[in-house]
């Protein structure tokens, strides 16, 4: 009988990453990228210097990437969500009376 051997996909069921980013975080930098092509666009149009656009563009996509990179690093895959479900919690529930607790009996 014939020895079976099956080929092994490491990388299944992991999250995408591309140089660093993870997950959420390429999407992220995908929809800045165009945000500030849309600005430079708007800039020129606008009758700005076409230095000054390129500035103020890179610029932006200068701070843009530094900023989803550090987010990408600090929170990782999940933790941005995490942290976003965090500030729903309440950090005490207070009760100020007891009729919550109080069990109400109806007279006949």
């Amino acid at each position: 009988m014939k020895a079976t051997s099956y080929t092994i996909h490491k990388g299944v069921n992991r999250s995408v990453e591309f140089k660093g980013l993870k997950a959420q975080y390429i999407w992220w930098l995908g929809g800045g990228v165009l945000a500030v092509l849309v600005l430079f666009a708007i800039l020129y149009i606008a009758g700005l210097s076409p230095w000054l656009c390129i500035v103020v563009a890179l610029g932006s996509l200068g701070g843009l990437v530094s900023t989803v990179m550090r987010m990408s690093k600090r929170y990782g895959e999940f933790g941005l969500m995490k942290r976003q479900a965090q500030r729903k919690v309440p950090r005490a529930i207070r009760s100020r009376s007891r009729r919550v607790f109080v069990k109400k009996i109806d007279k006949i």
